[in-house]
């Protein structure tokens, strides 16, 4: 959230860096002082006024796979679980724990009998059946689908080979729920409280056709707030509290005012006008506003990298040799880039899975921190290899395009990797394409690219979150990479020591080596971090470890 992933652009946070189009998560590195914590009441309007960096691309549960979409049925819908604020999946939807078989594959699940749509029918078990079989269907082509391979069936189903219907998911009686696994899931709580797993009202759905989620008048919601004002492509957008939530007591906002601002400037006088309570500031502007009392840093378990596509329009690209990808990893300054193009506490990454993330069940050691630095800046390294690259492919220069975002961050990053590769590679001619990042999503879906800037946050708190990204033909590889080799790694991983949680967990460190050392499959170019200027009346801001940045069930001002 690929085993569940969406290709990183992510919204709000950005302006600053790229879009990720998928998920995100991290901490506030300000969390221990007044910034979003809990110091009172709520007290005076509780309105909220934010910023997102891209328009909508879906607000459809099943279909949405960006940080923006993501964000907006987060806030608006709800699953069995949900995100606590420590980041732990915490029951919602589900009434009670759920009663697991003994092998650790079936759940029977309890649903609360009080939660309700906005058009006040009830949330039932066949909401849960007719969405997830919704989502596996190959006719509806979601993106997240691939997730339901941790559901019995759900792997055949969504390569055409048996029925939704055969899905491991049933309705027992109006509110319970059974599930089967198709093998033990660690991270199957995560799963629970993703958006592509919430319910879907089948009667509303199935009459609104084509209609449904094309705008905020076409939706029904049953989580804390409903989206309001939204046509669908529109630059603005509202959430009112939703008075027929289950647990509506706890959201103490009000409304919350979304608008789309691309530019960190024009989100800066916004925010010194009072028109906005929070703003993502761009890497001049973060260097500005260090001293600031409003400055907030935000750490993410985010990571942004180079994709190189290695076929395109059906034939290959200079990608698909290893030495062309090879160059150009090692060519480029990772550190130089964080510290004068994004300059807002973003550090370089010489790994998929980004640090502080996920650690051994054993000895508790840090993922990256076993499997060890890859790709890391070395010129001399990538002249060897270009020259042979070039000797390879029989040519003596290379034109390549490079697509990125068309915010102001995205440009300068662009511009600056262009710099480097040129610089360090004779004969290389980098092309810049930045576009919106509802195109970049497109072209990255349609294989339509050169290598871009691509990013990914986690949608559960596992290894496989990142690297199931790359299996040979997954939902999010695009990009026609495939090695036998790491598929079975992640396939033993995944099935063979499903219940062996030591054994799963060194099959996956093997996996980052295949990946980056071995083909230089994708390049990591650092772990994100985000500057703000946050006003210090919001409180109870949730950040997300993973899955939607943020949950504002519970924020609320004291102005």
């Amino acid at each position: 959230m690929k085993k569940s992933k969406l290709f990183l652009t992510l919204g709000l946070t950005l302006l600053l860096s790229l879009v990720l189009v998928a998920c995100g998560g991290g901490s506030d590195s300000k969390s221990d002082d007044k910034k979003g914590s809990d110091s009172g009441k709520a007290s005076g309007e509780q309105v909220l006024n934010l910023t997102e960096s891209a328009l909508i691309p879906s607000a459809d549960s099943t279909k949405a796979d960006d940080q923006v979409g993501l964000n907006v049925v987060n806030q608006t819908n709800e699953g069995l679980y949900a995100l606590n604020k420590d980041g732990i999946p915490a029951i919602a939807g589900a009434a009670e724990e759920p009663k697991i078989s003994d092998d650790k594959t079936v759940y029977t699940i309890k649903l609360r009998e009080d939660a309700k749509w906005s058009n006040g029918d009830p949330v039932t078990a066949n909401d849960y059946v007719y969405s997830w079989r919704r989502a596996v269907d190959p006719n509806t082509a979601a993106t997240y689908s691939y997730l339901f391979a941790a559901i019995k069936n759900g792997e055949d189903i969504v390569a055409g080979k048996k029925k939704p219907e055969e899905l491991g998911i049933k309705a027992v009686d109006d509110y319970t729920l059974e599930v089967t696994l198709s093998k033990p899931t660690a991270y199957i709580n995560s799963l629970f409280a993703f958006p592509t797993f919430f319910p879907l009202n089948e009667k509303f759905v199935t009459e609104k056709g084509e209609k449904y989620a094309q705008n905020s008048d076409n939706m029904l919601f049953n989580g804390p707030f409903e989206l309001k004002d939204w046509t669908g492509t529109n630059k603005k957008w509202t959430y009112v509290k939703n008075d027929s939530y289950w647990d509506k007591d706890k959201v103490k906002l009000k409304q919350i005012n979304v608008q789309v601002v691309q530019d960190s400037g024009t989100g800066l006088n916004l925010y010194n006008t009072d028109k906005v309570d929070r703003t993502v500031l761009s890497a001049d502007y973060a260097a500005q506003n260090k001293n600031n009392k409003d400055y907030v840093t935000v750490n993410d378990s985010s990571t942004f990298y180079i994709k190189f596509n290695q076929k395109r329009n059906g034939k290959d690209t200079v990608f698909a040799n290893k030495n062309i990808r090879k160059a150009i990893a090692l060519a480029i300054d990772k550190q130089s880039y964080t510290d004068t193009v994004l300059k807002n506490g973003s550090k370089p990454a010489n790994n998929l899975v980004p640090e502080g993330f996920t650690f051994d069940p054993g000895n508790k050691e840090d993922y990256t921190k076993e499997s060890g630095p890859h790709l890391e800046y070395d010129v001399k390294e990538a002249q060897k290899a270009w020259k042979a690259g070039l000797k390879e492919l029989g040519v003596s220069e290379i034109t390549v395009e490079f697509t990125s975002d068309d915010t102001e961050n995205a440009r300068k990053s662009s511009e600056f990797i262009q710099d480097q590769l040129q610089k360090n590679l004779d004969g290389l001619t980098v092309k810049l394409k930045n576009v919106p990042f509802k195109v970049r999503l497109q072209n990255d879906q349609n294989q339509d690219y050169d290598f871009s800037m691509s990013g990914w946050g986690p949608d559960y708190q596992d290894p496989s979150t990142f690297l199931d990204l790359f299996v040979t033909d997954g939902a999010q590889n695009r990009m026609s990479y495939s090695n036998k080799d790491y598929d079975k790694i992640l396939n033993d991983a995944s099935v063979t020591y499903a219940a062996d949680e030591q054994k799963r967990w060194d099959e996956m460190v093997k996996a980052e080596q295949i990946l980056l050392t071995d083909d230089v499959a994708v390049q990591p170019l650092y772990q994100r971090s985000t500057a703000y200027l946050q006003k210090d009346y919001i409180k109870n801001l949730q950040k997300n470890p993973f899955g939607p940045d943020y949950t504002y069930k519970e924020t609320y001002l004291t102005k």
